[in-house]
């Protein structure tokens, strides 16, 4: 008898214990499943819920056409003629995005010079009008954008120049070398403001021995491209 019940009670625990790992591997079997169910996104959408509104992005053109056209007006420094309005216009052709070809025409209106008014007599000159021309090279230097408040955002560019040319003035003619810098502010894709500031530099004879004569130039101008 006591053979007997030993045997049942060995059967007994062995069933419990083939049933508690049956279950445990079923549980486990099912959390593995779980996680299995769960992908990356879910898990990442419940940590970071973002809330951007997106912007639409409206990215300015400037026009590729290779030539500009400008007028400008401004204040001219004559040295000895004190400082005068000057007007003019420039024709550009853009070689390449660092490198321009300009031709530049302009004219004051010379008021009376130092040496007329010191002697105090009649104008020396009848025709008192200084015009120019001249063609330089222009290299683009620091393009960027402007901003000018919230919302307002510009291309732009600065510029340096330099050339040679012809100023006639008191109906003689003489050689003229110029340099300068500058800046275009593109407001659309076809028109740019434009800001220049232009030395010129020639020989004369006007007072009697020749004399250098430095003339400065401030310009603002409106450029057209096509």
């Amino acid at each position: 008898m006591e053979g007997r019940f030993r045997r049942l009670f060995l059967i007994s625990m062995a069933c419990l214990v083939v049933g508690l790992v049956a279950n445990t591997s079923y549980a486990q079997e099912n959390d593995e499943n779980k996680i299995d169910s769960i992908s990356s996104k879910d898990v990442l959408d419940k940590v970071i819920s973002p809330d951007i509104e997106r912007r639409t992005i409206k990215e300015a053109k400037i026009d590729n056409e290779n030539f500009e056209i400008s007028v400008f007006g401004g204040v001219m420094s004559v040295e000895d003629f004190a400082s005068n309005d000057v007007f003019g216009g420039r024709l550009a052709y853009h070689l390449s995005e660092d490198f321009f070809l300009e031709v530049t025409s302009g004219k004051t209106e010379t008021s009376l010079s130092s040496f007329e008014l010191l002697l105090g007599s009649n104008p020396r000159f009848v025709d008192r009008e200084l015009s120019y021309y001249n063609l330089s090279l222009g290299i683009n230097v620091l393009p960027g954008e402007i901003y000018l408040g919230e919302g307002y955002a510009f291309n732009a560019t600065g510029y340096i120049v330099f050339g040679a040319g012809n100023t006639k003035f008191a109906e003689n003619e003489y050689l003229t070398y110029n340099f300068g810098a500058g800046a275009r502010i593109f407001t659309t894709d076809w028109l740019a403001v434009r800001v220049d500031f232009r030395h010129h530099l020639f020989d004369h004879t006007i007072f009697g021995p020749s004399k250098s004569v430095q003339n400065l130039e401030a310009t603002v101008g409106l450029s057209l491209y096509f």
